[in-house]
């Protein structure tokens, strides 16, 4: 076999392995986020159902004291009756106390509303509140896993790309750059064996029989005349 075309093969596996190293490190980073993201989600959901809770209660007492109003309104009507001196003026103040008297029980029904929605909602903050330190429990231990697995990587990888740089040297800088076009070009796939029956693995495309047996010479690099890809033959 040609021996820029076996240093060619050894430097796309070195690619190909880079590759795959670099999609897991843009992959783990994305991951912690997603954690961060979901530990924010359960703390926003935290803080939501507090912050409703604490507009229950402000509109809670603001009723109870539109209800201290109506009391204190309904005592005065009531005490001007002994003072009225017609039954126009006693009909007038009882209609008074009647309006009165309906409202208080209306704000009274919205207070008993208010009061089971605020029994609700503490229900909510403590199952809110318990979802939280599961989550950020399970968050912290996820995150240190893949934080390691990243650290792993990062040092697989700067092994792999120095190796790289090592196989690189051998080659001629116009066959190292024509590779890389290719490598770029064809989606980190510059090389390609030929595999039966008779096909360019890269693009499926079948190799003439003259191509074919250059190949199985493997004196010189040569391209699929389809894709442009390196073929080389595997006995």
């Amino acid at each position: 076999m040609d021996a820029q075309l076996k240093t060619l093969i050894e430097l796309q596996i070195l690619d190909t392995k880079i590759a795959g190293l670099e999609a897991e490190a843009a992959k783990l980073p994305r991951e912690i986020a997603a954690i961060h993201a979901q530990i924010a989600e359960a703390r926003a959901a935290l803080d939501g159902a507090k912050a409703k809770l604490d507009t229950a209660r402000k509109d809670t007492r603001a009723k109870e004291k539109e209800v201290d109003d109506l009391q204190v309104k309904r005592q005065k009507f009531e005490g001007q009756l002994y003072q009225v001196k017609t039954n126009k003026e006693y009909s007038a103040l009882l209609q008074e106390i009647e309006d009165v008297k309906q409202h208080k029980g209306r704000m009274e029904e919205e207070i008993l509303t208010l009061m089971e929605r605020q029994e609700r909602l503490t229900g909510e903050i403590r199952e809110a509140e318990t979802r939280l330190k599961t989550v950020e429990s399970q968050g912290a231990t996820d995150e240190a896993v893949l934080k390691g697995k990243l650290t792993e990587v990062e040092g697989q990888l700067a092994h792999v790309r120095g190796d790289r740089r090592g196989v690189s040297k051998d080659l001629p800088p116009n066959v190292l750059g024509d590779y890389e076009r290719l490598l770029k070009a064809r989606s980190g796939l510059a090389l390609a064996p030929v595999t039966k029956p008779n096909l360019c693995s890269g693009c499926r495309m079948t190799v003439t029989p003259q191509r074919l047996q250059e190949l199985k010479a493997q004196n010189a690099l040569l391209a699929c005349e389809s894709c442009g890809r390196i073929l080389y033959w595997v006995a």
